[in-house]
Order: C-alpha cells, then structure tokens, then sequence
C-alpha cells in the first residue's frame, strides 16, 4: 500500500518538575537546599530516511507522543532528559500546516525538522536559592511540551518523469531502462503509484519516475490526477511517453501530447522543465511514427521511437536522457551553504506586550508566559516569586500605562487573576512555601492562628493534648 499523504498529530513531551528539598545531615543544622532540576522533555523531530519509501506507518498511527523529562530529586539530582522522538520519513516529503502553509520541505537524506518542541524541566529550590531567598520552599514546575497537528505530503524526488495517458506503455518503458519492476497489464490504470528506477548511462547515474496515467481534466482532480501530479513537481525533465497503437477514437500522438501539456500548464510550475517525446510501440505501429514524427520535431521537441518488446531505440533514449539531466544538473545553481540568521532584539523591546481587550488586560510574550506556566499557585512562595520576576521585567510599570488598576483582571497565558499592584516591601523569608505579603491578603489561616482559635473556644479545665510537654 501506497501512502503520500497523511495527517500527523503530535505532542511533545512535557518537561520534569522540579524538586523542592532540605539537606537533611547530622551535624549539618543548616544543610541548605538541595531540589536538583526537572529533564527536558523530548522534541518530536522528522529525519529524511533514505530507507523509508511511503508515509503510510503515519497512516495508521498518526498519533506520536515523546517522552516526559523526569523529575529532579533531592540530593541535587536532577531528572533525567527524555529522548526525542524520530520519525523517518521519505526523502521530498513536503510538512504543511492544517491551514496548507508550508512549513518545511525535506530533501535529502539526514535532514531534520522539529515538529513539536519538549518543554523544559523545571528548576529545583537548589538553583532559585539567593541572597534573599536561601532556602526556597518552592520549585518550577516542568513546562508542557508542544502539541501540533502537521500534514505530511509526499513528491517524488526523481531526475526524470515519464508522463502520458494510460496504458501508452509508461511502466513498461521503466522496467527496461532500468531494474524496476513495476505491474504491467493490458488494462487503464494499472499503475496507482509512482514508480522509480535507477538508470546507469555511461558516468551519469539518474533516476527515472513513472507516474500514473494522465488524463484530461487532471489538473483538476480527474483521475485523481492531483495525487499524480504533485509527483512531477521536482523531476527535472519531463518525458511524453505517446501510445502509436492507441485505438481509442478521437486520440491520436499528437492530440495526447497536446492534452498532457495542457493539464500540465493548469497545474503550474513545470513551464520551464525541458521536454522529450517518446513514440512507444513502433514494432506494431512504424507507419504512424513516420507520420507524426516530423510533426512533433517540428515543435522544437527531441523525438525518439522505441519499441519495449524490441528494445528498438532503448539505448539511444538511455543516453539522450543522462546527456539531457547532466545539462540540467550544470544548468542548476551552486548549492549555498547554511546561513546562520542572528535577530538581535530591538533595544526597547521587553519581550512583552500589555493590550486592553474585553474590559481586562492581556500579557503576551514568550518569556512571561512561560514563568506563568511553571509556577505552582498552590505555594504562595512561589507566587511571590513570580510577581518579583514579572515586576523586575516591567509588567507593573506596563500595566500602570495601560491604565490598569488595583483589582483589574488579567491575563497571562492560561490564568486570570486580579492585580494587586506590588508594594515596596521586599521578601522577608519565614515559613518555607509562604510569602508575608500575601498574608493580608490571603484568607487561608496560619498554624499559629488556628492553635490560638482553638485555645479560646476551649472550656476552661477541659484537657487538651496541645497542654502536654
């Protein structure tokens, strides 16, 4: 089974979360932490694969997954990277976006593309420790990797194209330039999918497509002519391939090379690849190959007969097409090599932006979107934490701009919440998950604060084990 086109889901694997940990030791009272880093979670990456001929595996798993990074430990261990995922695929094989933008096009074996990208692992309470903060009593959660939903579409990469109408003989003439073996019938499409072989010519090493028969009407879909189409694309020279023994009424050679330019003209892009002709089955059919030959070389198009069961005129054409893709291969220009593109940032940019929509305020920007996802919300440290860093980037200041005030939603990422301008006061470290701060704020009670609630709706004489040393 032939596959050139699937739809490909992919997710990358999410990022390990970082530990939050003590060093714990005898005769060490303040061993310090020691939450080592979340790993990285793995990329979803698509490798060209010489071996790999068809997409169809992705037709029938088109769900791929990466691992997750694992999570850090205490001790500063840190989690260990997932491996990424590689997916082979055929050499030309064009990746598109559901919207049909093209994202990449893969030509050439070894060439990579990441589809989905790992997220990062987050970072322990050992690597956020500072001056203010020494003993964090939080960790980064580990970011989600990257989801996407990719279409892969596959064109045949081949020198040469043998094109015509069904049943002129295509497949036939491909098993004997080369060693390729494709179905051969007495019957219209019996080739369903393109065929390459590999011709040898002297010192020229090319290779040679068979693409399904063409009718009219295929640059429209006919014939599911735009599946057989897309595989002419890249071949570098075109070969008409005229049936001489047709006897279909209202055909003849030169009303088929007419009606295959034409479905390649609607097509596009193949306007400039050179032409040849080939008259196929001039052992039943000499007559009419005197006829129209004239007729054909008289359009500036080289004219050649053979005849498949012969092998009449076989070697002739063999050579007359490694002489015309060597002038193909010279004509083309040198390859360049890898550019490296730096895009410096522009000197007021602070990678962010604040925009007024829906009665709130939206932060946008890669870097504030990511703290945001990796920050637990449940530790109130660790919040503290995220509003110093948004605060030191500009936020604050950007929000005050925009007109923003105090109890005014925003958004940032997946979260909402309601701003609470920052003060001037700087973290004071008390408990480990909890920020001072927040305690005015917060209506979550502390531990001393439920004792004492406790101790003034006790009964006066009523035994408590709170009583106890």
């Amino acid at each position: 089974m032939f596959v050139d086109r699937v739809v490909l889901h992919v997710a990358a694997g999410d990022g390990g979360h970082g530990c939050s940990s003590i060093h714990r030791e005898k005769f060490k009272p303040l061993g310090g932490p020691d939450g080592g880093n979340g790993g990285s979670g793995g990329d979803v990456v698509l490798v060209v694969d010489p071996g790999v001929t068809t997409l169809i595996d992705y037709h029938f798993h088109p769900h791929q997954k990466a691992g997750s990074g694992r999570p850090g430990q205490g001790s500063n261990k840190h989690g260990a990277k997932a491996d990424d995922l590689l997916l082979p695929v055929p050499n030309g094989t064009v990746v598109r976006s559901p919207g049909g933008e093209v994202l990449a096009d893969l030509v050439g074996t070894g060439v990579r593309y990441v589809v989905a990208q790992g997220g990062r692992g987050g970072r322990g309470n050992a690597a956020l420790a500072s001056t203010r903060r020494k003993a964090p009593g939080f960790a980064e959660l580990g970011e989600p990797g990257q989801t996407a939903d990719v279409v892969l579409e596959l064109k045949t990469v081949a020198d040469v194209a043998l094109v015509g109408f069904p049943s002129a003989g295509k497949s036939s003439l491909i098993s004997v330039l080369s060693a390729a073996k494709p179905k051969i019938a007495d019957y219209p499409f019996t080739t369903l999918v393109p065929n390459l072989g590999v011709v040898t010519a002297g010192d020229v090493v090319f290779t040679v497509a068979d693409v399904p028969g063409l009718i009219p009407g295929a640059s429209q879909g006919k014939g599911l002519g735009l599946e057989f189409l897309r595989h002419v694309e890249r071949c570098k020279i075109l070969v008409h391939v005229v049936d001489l023994a047709t006897q279909e009424p209202g055909r003849d050679p030169l009303s088929d090379i007419d009606a295959i330019e034409e479905e390649l003209a609607a097509y596009g892009g193949l306007a400039d690849r050179p032409r040849l002709v080939v008259l196929n089955k001039v052992d039943v059919a000499q007559d009419m190959a005197d006829l129209v030959h004239n007729a054909v070389a008289e359009r500036g198009l080289p004219v050649y007969e053979t005849s498949v069961a012969t092998h009449q005129g076989v070697q002739q054409l063999t050579y007359a097409l490694a002489e015309a893709v060597r002038a193909a291969r010279a004509a083309e220009p040198p390859p360049e090599a890898t550019r490296i593109v730096l895009r410096p940032r522009a000197v007021d940019d602070s990678g962010f932006t604040v925009r007024e929509e829906g009665g709130g305020y939206v932060v946008r920007g890669e870097r504030v979107e990511r703290w945001v996802r990796q920050t637990n919300f449940d530790n109130d440290e660790a919040v503290g934490y995220l509003a110093d860093r948004l605060a030191r980037v500009g936020v604050e200041d950007a929000l005050r701009k925009a007109g923003a005030e105090a109890g005014a939603e925003v958004t940032i990422g997946d979260w909402t919440f309601d701003w609470e301008p920052a003060t001037e006061e700087t973290f004071q470290g008390t408990r480990r998950g909890e920020d001072p701060r927040f305690a005015a704020a917060s209506s979550r009670q502390s531990a001393d604060e439920r004792l004492a609630e406790k101790k003034a709706r006790r009964v006066p004489g009523e035994y408590d084990e709170d009583d106890e040393e």
